[in-house]
Formats: structure tokens, sequence, C-alpha cells
């Protein structure tokens, strides 16, 4: 398969002729004289001093940092003069307050510098996080090949991390594993689609579409809110909605779920993928929006992919968005829309419960913004952990219940006939939800959603926007505050 060199693949990705390089001028290690022919050699091949390429560019207009490796320099591997010069672009970067676009490529330590060369991915690491302290964003697009020591350092610390199709990227090398253990590598694991599937990058991007890709990520993550005036509701809010005939409501199969909200409703939408450690639930959504003007994280459950029961790695995404969201400053918006978690062994042996507190002592903590929707069903302890926010709105028929009715229709009558009766006395539905101080604001609903799919959405959009602008606005003392006395005082009156 043929790859674009790095100077290609950065002209395809920035503004034609925006790519200004920056000279670093790096002494060279000590060590360099026990391989200097290699060294003379790769310079003469390459005409690079080192393995690492960095500059900036516009990206449809925004500018950014790029630093990427070239694999033709001794494969793109990390010594002490090349680990100095990303670091110091890294550093430049942050200084400049420019988001980086990174390019790793290569298979980790320079073997000829050894363990002072393996140590230099620390120092890198160390930069990557000043540079992310500083709520700035940090990209990656992986290429073929990412290996050992570089995908371990700078190529796995992005706030959303691409890769090239069918890139070699994995850890431990092949030729590695088949020296050590007298055995081939499993083949296809470190396939970069193979990692996709298992939630440990976001995307496979082919090149032609990586310019675009990162513009509708950088209008996202690259922006800081604005604030601006929310309207106030246009229409009357429902004093009366009957609470078993919303649970039947937002059972029905062809009502729109969270995936029809963003494709209608929000802009600049990149899904993201997994957890970043191997873990993924095809029922959870982790994305990055726009509404409107207000640039968001959204996390939540969409309710067509949920054939798998919401277990541990469903909230593990849940925390990624989250940490995003605090990483980069950004607004959260949480979306409930679940029957319920898994109730099974494997999620209980794989922490279900201490993920539902963890989410929920994240969410509650976290100095962003914060919107919830109650979107359709809110069942149980993964409803519980998306519902804190400074704002929480309800489309009309939404609930939220410790249990389905029928449950707790079990444990007080040993039956489930009594169902309807125990959705009204639990006040599940969202009129109770508001007159109880946990909903502030229901969006009403078209007489079939299914069949007014655009405009369900979009007024539930039209919320969530001004929600959004809402909180923006309030300082940020004033709205923790708030929030702490909204919980701490619920039930009370």
């Amino acid at each position: 398969m043929s790859r674009l060199t790095v100077d290609e693949l950065i002209s395809t990705v920035v503004d034609d002729g925006s790519f200004e390089p920056w000279s670093m001028e790096v002494a060279d290690s000590a060590v360099v004289e026990t391989y200097l022919d290699e060294l003379t050699a790769a310079r003469a091949g390459t005409g690079r001093d080192e393995s690492v390429v960095a500059g900036s560019g516009t990206i449809n207009g925004r500018r950014v940092a790029i630093v990427g490796g070239d694999p033709a320099f001794l494969g793109g591997s990390i010594g002490v003069s090349a680990g100095e010069r990303l670091t110091l672009a890294i550093e430049r970067s942050t200084h400049e307050r420019l988001p980086i676009v990174a390019l790793p490529v290569g298979g980790g330590t320079r073997m000829q510098e050894g363990t002072i060369a393996f140590l230099q991915m620390v120092k890198i690491t160390g930069a990557v996080m000043a540079h992310k302290e500083e709520r700035l964003p940090y990209v990656v697009y992986l290429r073929h090949p990412t290996m050992g020591g570089v995908f371990a350092s700078w190529g796995s610390l992005g706030h959303v991390t691409l890769a090239q199709p069918g890139a070699l990227v994995g850890f431990l090398g092949p030729r590695v594993y088949e020296a050590l253990y007298g055995a081939p590598f499993p083949p296809g694991v470190q396939l970069s689609e193979n990692l996709a599937e298992r939630g440990v990058i976001d995307a496979v991007v082919a090149p032609e579409d990586l310019a675009a890709t990162l513009t509708r990520i950088l209008n996202v993550i690259a922006e800081r809110p604005a604030g601006g005036e929310p309207s106030e509701p246009l229409e009357p809010q429902p004093t009366f909605v009957p609470a078993w005939e919303s649970v039947l409501h937002t059972r029905r199969e062809d009502r729109p779920g969270l995936r029809d909200l963003l494709d209608v409703a929000a802009s600049d939408v990149t899904m993201l993928n997994g957890t970043g450690d191997g873990e993924s639930h095809p029922g959870s959504v982790l994305a990055l929006v726009r509404w409107g003007n207000a640039p968001c994280v959204v996390v939540g459950q969409d309710r067509h992919d949920q054939g798998r029961p919401l277990d541990p790695a469903a909230l593990r995404e849940v925390r990624r968005g989250i940490r995003l969201a605090r990483e980069l400053k950004l607004p959260l918006v949480s979306v409930i829309d679940t029957p319920g978690a898994a109730l099974s062994k494997e999620a209980e042996e794989r922490g279900l419960a201490s993920e539902i507190a963890r989410t929920l002592s994240e969410l509650l903590t976290l100095p962003t913004p914060t919107v919830s929707l109650l979107m359709g069903q809110g069942t149980g302890g993964i409803a519980l952990a998306l519902t804190p926010a400074d704002r929480v709105v309800a489309a009309e028929h939404a609930w939220l219940a410790p249990l389905p009715p029928e449950g707790a229709s079990a444990i007080m009558f040993r039956d489930t006939d009594h169902a309807a009766d125990m959705a009204v006395a639990q006040g599940v539905c969202s009129t109770s939800l508001v007159k109880n101080g946990i909903v502030d604001r229901i969006v009403r609903e078209p007489a079939d959603p299914a069949a007014e799919r655009e405009a369900f959405c979009r007024a539930l959009g039209e919320a969530l926007h001004d929600e959004v602008l809402r909180v923006i606005a309030m300082p940020s003392k004033q709205r923790r505050e708030q929030r702490h006395r909204r919980y701490r005082s619920l039930g009370l009156c």
C-alpha cells in the first residue's frame, strides 16, 4: 500500500502555502558517535536534521501547530535530539496557544541510543500534558506504522485519536514478538480498523478526508463557548402529563433517539468511539457537537442501539466525555434514554455500581457548565448517573424512575398489575419532576414524534441551545454553588 510522506500529508491537511516549518537548533547527543554513519546517511537521504517535523499552518483558516515523525529518517525513531525537538515544538505550541495536530509514526526508542532515548518519552509526555492543562486541543492522527514508545506516549494522549486506514498500530512490534516467543503475532490485532472497533481509537480516516475531519473537530474543541441571551420557552409549560401514558409513549420502538437528535439539530458533529482503553458499547454515544453557536461534549444513550444492555463500559465512555469537557473547558450535555442497566454477573464483576458512583461524583464536581436532557426512558442507576446538571430539560413524555414501574409493582405488590399506579405514585412523569425540583423545563412533543421526527428533534435542540447559553452566562462560582444547593435541598421543600 502506498503511503504519503510526512510532507505530502501535511500539504494535504493544511491550506495551500500556509505551512511554516519551525527551526529548532538542538545539539546531537554524545552517543551519536556510535552510529554517526547511519545518522549522516539519514540526513543526506531526507534533507532533515532529525526524525521530527514541526511547524504551523492553517486548516480552513484556523492556525494550528503540526508535529510529526518522518519514517524515512531512521524509521521515525526517537532519540535524545528528536525527543528534545519534539518537546520544544509542543512547548512552543503551548506558548502560542495553538491547537496541536500530532502525526506520530515510527517504532519508538532509537535503539542506538538505548535507555537515555527510552526516557525521552517521559519528557515528551510531560510537554503534552502541560499543553492539555492549558485547555488546548491535542488531536492525534496515527500513521503506518506507529509502535512502541511513540504509541505509548504522544501517540496515545489525544483528546481525539484518528488513524490511517490499514495502519499498523500497537505497542509490541511483531518482529520482536516473534523473536521472543517463536511464533508470529496474531494477525489483524494491531490494525487501525481493529483498534477502532475495540474502542482504543476513535475513527479510521483516509488522508484525503483528514482536513475536513479536523475542521469539524476543531470547530468544537478549539472554540470557547460564547455567552448570549437564552430565549424563554415560547410554549406554555404543561401542568399535567399522565405518567403511564408517558411510559408507553417512550417505549415505542420508532420513537427518535439521540443520534436522530444530533442528525437534525446539531452541527459539526464528530462521533467519538469507546473509552480509549479497549471498551465500547453500541448504545453509548460520545460526541463533539455544536448547538447553534455553543460547542459542547455530548454523552448519552441511543435507544436504537441497546440490543446489549448498558454495562460498565457505557459509563466509562461517559466518564471519558466528562474528562474531555474538563480538559477542554467545554459545556457537557448528558442525554438520558435507557430502559436500564445490565443485570448480570459480568456487569457486577466489572464494577457497575462503582462506575455509577464515579460518574455521579465526576458530573457533580465538573467545573464546566452542564445540561441534562431526559429524552425518553430514564430507568435505574445509569439514568441516575447522567441526571445531575446545572439545568435539566425533559421531553414532555420523558420519565425518570429507580426501576421500571413493573419492577416497582413487583416489589410492593408481588405482581406487575399495579405498574400504572406505581408510575403515578412514584412521580416519574415530567410534570412531577418539575414539581419536585428535578427538571427545569419541559419541551412539548408532537402527537407522534416518530412521524414528526424533525419537529421533535428540532424543538429539543433549540431548548438545549437555550439552556447551554443560560449556564454559560452564569458566573462559575455562582453556577457551582447553585448546583450544590439544588441537590442538597432535593426533597426538603
